[in-house]
């Protein structure tokens, strides 16, 4: 399994606003794609500026299979439907490992 991290800056009275589109516009798409495993959009109560976005896709392979002007669409729509853009002011990808935890 593969995590697509996203650190974005939205202003605090907009916060719950995106996560509400994020969900109705990213989500929705991103789902239709085989290898999505699912997203969670986390929160810092102490930082109200600061939404984490983690999506799990089962390969890297299926995270690039999104075709690029698919991406570039649905982030104008959600740009439109938001009213402005949000900056990721940070990306990183991480693999999950598992291992079988040993007997006693």
């Amino acid at each position: 399994m593969v995590i697509e991290w996203l650190k974005v800056r939205v202003s605090p009275e907009l916060r719950e606003k995106f996560i509400q589109k994020d969900a109705e516009i990213w989500t929705s798409m991103l789902a239709t794609y085989p290898g999505f495993l699912g997203k969670e959009v986390w929160i810092n109560p102490d930082t109200p500026t600061e939404v984490i976005i983690v999506i799990r896709w089962a390969s890297r392979e299926a995270w690039e299979s999104v075709p690029s002007d698919r991406l570039k669409q649905v982030e104008k729509q959600f740009t439109q439907e938001f009213g402005e853009q949000q900056a990721i002011i940070e990306a990183a990808e991480y693999q999950v490992r598992k291992f079988p935890l040993a007997s006693s």
